[in-house]
């Protein structure tokens, strides 16, 4: 028996450079056009039944790119959390930010906080953007974290793998099933390490931009045909 539809997909949204320099335009185009394109699979994902999204939008490391496509970047992160508000709330779409949100400025820190806020009890789907997110750095803040409430008493014992979870930016979120990587590249990028522990892997050439319905739903058949063991032995 296969895998189903997913319950949570990750994406890595990779290759929008790519297919910005491939058509001639800048690489500002292609963050621009793939920006669109996460609302046009938020759509689609829910209506195939898939409840959590999750995708990986800037990474701890993005920093060292150019300044002025950080800078880019930045504004078009400013642009689409602005807008996304209106359009969650519209859609019944909850939203969070994962990663470490100190290192972002103040108004992007204020428009997460709100974006958060307003659409918390949504109940369509459940859409995370992993923001200034690196899977080290994640699971480092989670041990310190955890260090700094032993010290203050606030929990006692050893640090075991439900109370890690609790300390995690992933919080409250099942993990993923499914881990969609766009662009050709077949590597993980410091994300999700430990979350990903056990889902089925996807990738494909196609770059983020042009990844549409049809392509979500290749990645969705596929993974239905997988059979999940988690390190068991299937039945005969």
């Amino acid at each position: 028996m296969g895998a189903g539809v997913p319950n949570h997909v990750a994406i890595i949204l990779d290759g929008n450079g790519r297919w910005a320099k491939s058509k001639g335009m800048p690489r500002n185009y292609g963050h621009t056009q793939g920006a669109k394109n996460v609302e046009v699979i938020c759509e689609e994902a829910y209506n195939l039944g898939i409840n959590y999204l999750t995708v990986y939008a800037f990474s701890t490391e993005n920093w060292s790119r150019p300044e002025d496509e950080v800078g880019a970047l930045m504004t078009l992160l400013r642009n689409y959390l602005k807008t996304c508000i209106k359009r969650a709330k519209k859609n019944n779409m909850s939203v969070r930010v994962i990663g470490d949100v100190t290192g972002l400025a103040p108004d992007l820190r204020d428009t997460i906080a709100e974006l958060t806020e307003k659409t918390r009890d949504c109940e369509g789907l459940h859409f995370t953007v992993a923001l200034n997110y690196g899977s080290q750095d994640e699971l480092l803040r989670a041990f310190n974290r955890f260090l700094k409430d032993r010290d203050e008493g606030l929990v006692s014992g050893e640090l075991t793998k439900e109370l890690l979870e609790g300390y995690l930016d992933t919080a409250g979120l099942p993990m993923p099933d499914l881990l969609i990587r766009t662009s050709g590249e077949q590597r993980l990028s410091n994300f999700l390490l430990w979350q990903l522990a056990y889902a089925e892997f996807y990738f494909t050439e196609v770059h983020w931009p042009d990844f549409d319905k049809e392509e979500l739903k290749k990645a969705i058949e596929a993974y239905g045909k997988r059979s999940r063991r988690y390190g068991g032995v299937l039945e005969e």
